[in-house]
């Protein structure tokens, strides 16, 4: 098996479905790599990657807004297609073992990673999700009611 493993942006809200009578969150991540090319002009490269995540626990599906940075863990498939025009091209996607949020509390108070956060493991068999850019230990289930700023590690 091959593992991915990226940290983005969602592009948009996420979606959930039910697909023969199976959960399915859809979105999309997003990462921007920033260069020069040779002629010193600054550019900018987005990378998409269609994300799907199976799973019966759907509840941080409300938390997936556009914008919010996740970490995410998942089995990649490369997608060849061909337009109209007869243009060629390829797409990114992925199915997600393991999703945790990331970066600070949003003005809700939803707590993400860096504060206690929440990780979700789902799908298909896989460890629980480890955060790299944080020393807090992830949740093991996603359960706003479970968390309190009295567990905070700091």
């Amino acid at each position: 098996m091959i593992k991915l493993t990226a940290i983005g942006n969602l592009g948009r809200d996420a979606v959930l479905n039910n697909v023969n009578g199976k959960n399915v969150i859809n979105f999309t991540l997003a990462h921007t790599e920033r260069y020069k090319d040779a002629q010193g002009n600054q550019k900018d490269k987005t990378t998409w990657v269609d994300c799907a995540y199976w799973t019966e626990r759907t509840g941080i599906h409300p938390y997936l807004k556009k914008g919010t940075q996740v970490y995410v863990e998942g089995q990649p498939d490369v997608r060849t297609y061909t337009t109209k025009e007869g243009t060629h091209g390829a797409s990114l996607s992925l199915r997600i073992a393991n999703i945790q949020l990331l970066g600070a509390r949003t003005n809700e108070g939803q707590p993400s990673a860096a504060t206690g956060g929440y990780a979700h493991s789902g799908g298909y068999a896989a460890a629980p999700a480890q955060n790299p850019a944080s020393s807090v230990s992830p949740a093991s289930s996603f359960s706003p009611e479970a968390s309190s700023d009295d567990d905070l590690p700091f």
